[in-house]
């Protein structure tokens, strides 16, 4: 009996993990991205020059800049849950903050490669921080101009 126990708990742990550490859900997202006029932001592909990818733990670059005005589409390359909010990480502690001008962004979940968000518009010249709640480390900086 004990060593049934022992696997059950076992198991579950294992399948925790598993969920935490990107096992895909169901749901294609559970929060949203919206501009300061409040209205949600829908997918898109991206412009390019304005397109951030994800990686499994990181930005593919910690910083953009970008004209005001303009939007910025991320893309997650991997099949790797991110959950992107504003604020950044600092000394491995999350410090959420939503700096005055930026898009309001709260837990926007990726869990698929290949899906794309856009932020924005950035009508406010400035410096913002966004980051991702699952992986320690995993700030973006986009810069206005």
């Amino acid at each position: 009996m004990k060593k049934f126990i022992t696997a059950f708990v076992l198991m579950f742990m294992v399948t925790v993990l598993v969920v935490a550490c990107g096992g895909s859900s169901g749901s294609s997202g559970s929060g949203s991205s919206s501009s300061s006029s409040g209205s949600p932001s829908s997918p898109s592909s991206g412009s390019g020059s304005n397109t951030v990818h994800m990686t499994s733990n990181n930005f593919a670059q910690s910083s953009i800049t970008i004209s005001k005005g303009s939007s910025i589409t991320l893309v997650d390359d991997v099949t790797v849950t991110h959950i992107i909010s504003n604020g950044r990480w600092q000394n491995n502690t999350p410090k959420p903050a939503t700096e005055s001008g930026a898009p309001v962004v709260r837990n926007v979940m990726f869990n698929s490669s290949g899906q794309s968000k856009t932020i924005g518009p950035f009508n406010t010249a400035g410096t913002y921080h966004f980051y991702c709640s699952v992986h320690v480390g995993m700030n973006l900086t986009v810069t206005v101009q």
